[in-house]
């Protein structure tokens, strides 16, 4: 799966643009403040219909335009290709295109076009809210499982049921009850889609690591959401009364977490930037792997700013993970110079120049 052709319009500073880029690898290089992050951000747009920089739209806009558009051509992993376009304007509004027609969400868009951020803010993941660590673990579930998505959907609106009854005491019992019943059956059925998953990506993150960095004693764990030894349906009798006063279920699948320790201290409290970041780096290089086997797609994997915090042992040593795994790559740095050499002779790379906005192509992946 790649992108074999996208075009740009209103992003930030960025000029319109059309790029065919190489099927493998593209580095875009240039002066912080050139584009080059912007355009890793269009791709992001194209793929999940929002920003990665910014939960507003509006600074994503252009100055003095009324919306941002980007189409992409993807070329499917069994031969196919697929259209994608979407808009958003400064209302909040927008519209996604699949293959000439309307998309009901943005969700059809991931599923078409999986994607992959590694970005100076990865350790967020290590050291953020555990609402990061499990939209981490939900994307790698969404894109192996396909029953997922619609679990998820129940659990959600299961909750808002729970929780309205909660703060409005608007249910009668036998509603409460079968509300109750229905976040239980939702609840279980993710935790068996989450177990499974962590199960699968355990090894193949540790083999991934272990290609990076020695870390001996690290340890990868699930929680998922409440007492491991309890039914859910007991937990939520118990916290009843407190559920109430604060307004909101406390336990169950919405307060999973991954849990990432160094012999008994949190991860994030003891290893450096830069071994975060290669943590990171092998958590979504493991997710591809998966993706992969589960799929025969390949992820598209956004790297910004990659020789930030690294050396040239682990620069080179990340670059020959992406590069094993045979799917497009998008990396953004100052000195193309550092990312230059290294590469497999058989491998296609592009290279390009951002400046001022504006994308030119230096090396021809053909050449």
């Amino acid at each position: 799966m790649s992108l074999i052709r996208f075009t740009v319009t209103a992003v930030r500073n960025l000029h319109p643009v059309t790029l065919s880029p190489s099927p493998r690898i593209n580095i875009l290089s240039g002066d912080n403040g050139s584009g080059k992050t912007s355009l890793l951000e269009a791709i992001h747009l194209l793929g999940l219909a929002r920003s990665f920089r910014s939960t507003r739209l509006l600074p994503v806009i252009q100055y003095e335009q009324l919306a941002c558009t980007i189409f992409g051509q993807v070329q499917l992993a069994d031969g196919r290709q697929s259209n994608l376009g979407i808009s958003r304007d400064r209302q909040g509004e927008f519209q996604i295109r699949i293959d000439g027609q309307n998309a009901r969400s943005a969700a059809q868009l991931a599923e078409t076009l999986p994607l992959q951020l590694i970005n100076p803010d990865s350790f967020r993941l290590l050291e953020g809210a555990p609402k990061i660590r499990r939209q981490f673990l939900d994307w790698g579930v969404f894109h192996v499982e396909p029953r997922f998505l619609s679990a998820w959907q129940r659990l959600q609106k299961a909750l808002r049921q729970r929780n309205s009854w909660l703060r409005h005491g608007t249910l009668d019992a036998a509603s409460q009850a079968a509300w109750d019943r229905e976040l239980c059956l939702a609840s279980d059925e993710i935790d068996g889609y989450r177990r499974a998953y962590i199960q699968a990506l355990k090894p193949v993150f540790e083999r991934t690591l272990n290609e990076l960095v020695e870390l001996q004693g690290l340890t990868l764990s699930y929680y998922r959401g409440w007492d491991k030894e309890r039914e859910l349906n007991a937990v939520l009798a118990a916290t009843l009364s407190r559920d109430q006063q604060l307004g909101h279920t406390q336990a169950g699948p919405q307060r999973a977490d991954l849990r990432l320790r160094l012999g008994a201290h949190n991860a994030a409290e003891i290893l450096s930037r830069g071994q975060q970041k290669l943590v990171v780096c092998a958590l979504r290089i493991a997710q591809g792997h998966l993706v992969n086997q589960a799929k025969r797609g390949q992820c598209i994997y956004l790297v910004d700013d990659l020789p930030s915090e690294l050396d040239e042992q682990h620069r080179r040593a990340l670059c020959r993970l992406l590069e094993d795994l045979h799917c497009q790559v998008f990396i953004t740095c100052v000195d193309h110079e550092l990312l230059r050499e290294g590469w497999r002779t058989d491998t296609p790379v592009a290279m390009f120049h951002v400046e001022h906005g504006g994308i030119t192509q230096t090396h021809d992946h053909r050449e």
